[in-house]
């Protein structure tokens, strides 16, 4: 992102939030916290030093880069890049700086041994493919995987992961149930070989639906920030009830009269029924409010919520405040988070995913990204 500021956006981080949620969670040494993506757009290292603080001894990351930064920045715990090394450069850096990278086809293993010194180990993490269809050895190829870990002795597996498709659709438990199975089955073949291997195959929907006890590691993901991996199924009353550790306020631009009959914004979508106030708003779809959200979303002002009105603009929204009787420009509005009025509730992340069929990762990812961070909420 550019250093100069093109958003008056602010995206605040509740880092209290996030050290809760983590303790809600279970045992820190059983948990491998998914920080990736420059934590789900809440900023990889303030993140990193609150999990920190909280006792976690592991982190799943993206990059090789991840996780190179955390080691630059002291960082002594168990980090695994999930994307593996794309790179003979980045399987060096991962020996470096002692990485637990997965290897995840016969071209990897190779180049990982071949960065290895032969005098020293490698610790290594193998990717399983278990029906998500991405990265990772597929059952069938299990004894040639076997077969190339034996034919490189400096190679130390260490851990061994795969990830449900969709543990968070009750409707798919069939599907699901197979996962942890065929999973099971290749990590037995594997374990014959590497009996300390320890596994992990939960993201946060099967972590939360009791399927732990089974791996060693568990991945929180969505949960860690708040989400409920449930939200719109028949399983979303029974998630604890998690923390929204970000929410996002923007400045009110200027408040306006319209008179019936006048339109609003781009594509004249919105036509005033009635006299109206309405208030311009400094965020868009360049800095996270999405424009097919035009006409649908809610954001909170005075504690109210105000109906969104009109095409949502590069930078620009309105809402109709009509009822509100003492706006000004410089308030705030909350498009997400903020304090609700008695009765009323904030805005989260789910609520406008589901607007436009999309999940709180997206939205979260790209307010955090595109928006100034700011940080509250440490002590915990």
């Amino acid at each position: 992102m550019s250093s100069c500021s093109f958003s008056p956006s602010l995206c605040h981080i509740d880092l209290g939030c996030l050290g809760r949620n983590f303790k809600k969670l279970g045992a820190p040494e059983a948990l491998l916290p998914v920080i990736k993506s420059d934590a789900y757009g809440h900023g990889l290292m303030p993140v990193a030093r609150t999990l920190d603080k909280c006792g976690c001894v592991n982190f799943a990351v993206g990059t090789v880069d991840e996780g190179v930064l955390l080691r630059k920045s002291g960082f002594s715990q168990r980090i695994v890049p999930l994307l593996g090394a794309l790179t003979a450069e980045e399987w060096r850096k991962s020996y470096q700086y002692k990485l637990l990278t997965p290897v995840i086809d016969q071209e990897s293993l190779k180049t990982a041994a071949h960065i290895c010194p032969s005098h020293s180990v490698f610790p290594i993490a193998i990717a399983l493919n278990t029906g998500m269809g991405r990265l990772g050895f597929a059952q069938d190829d299990m004894p040639d995987l076997i077969e190339g870990l034996h034919r490189y002795p400096n190679l130390k597996p260490e851990l061994v992961f795969s990830h449900y498709a969709c543990a968070d659709m009750p409707e798919e438990e069939i599907y699901t149930h197979a996962q942890t199975e065929r999973f099971l089955s290749m990590t037995n073949a594997l374990r014959a070989f590497y009996p300390d291997l320890i596994r992990s195959l939960n993201n946060s929907a099967a972590l939360l639906n009791d399927r732990a006890s089974q791996w060693e590691l568990s991945r929180p993901g969505i949960c860690l920030y708040g989400g409920n991996p449930f939200f719109g199924t028949t399983q979303a009353d029974q998630v604890p009830n998690f923390e929204w550790a970000m929410s996002v306020s923007d400045p009110i631009l200027q408040v306006r009269k319209l008179k019936m009959g006048q339109s609003v914004s781009y594509g004249r979508i919105f036509t005033a029924p009635h006299a109206m106030t309405v208030a311009v708003i400094g965020i868009g779809y360049a800095t996270g409010f999405a424009r097919a959200l035009s006409n649908k979303a809610d954001v909170l002002i005075a504690g109210r919520r105000c109906a969104q009105i009109g095409r949502v603009c590069m930078g620009m929204i309105m809402a109709d405040v009509t009822p509100l009787k003492t706006i000004e420009p410089g308030d705030l509005a909350w498009i997400m988070g903020g304090d609700a009025y008695l009765g009323e509730r904030a805005i989260t992340a789910d609520e406008l995913a589901s607007e436009i069929g999309t999940i709180s990762y997206e939205l979260l990812c790209l307010f955090g990204a595109t928006n100034e961070r700011v940080y509250h909420g440490a002590d915990f």
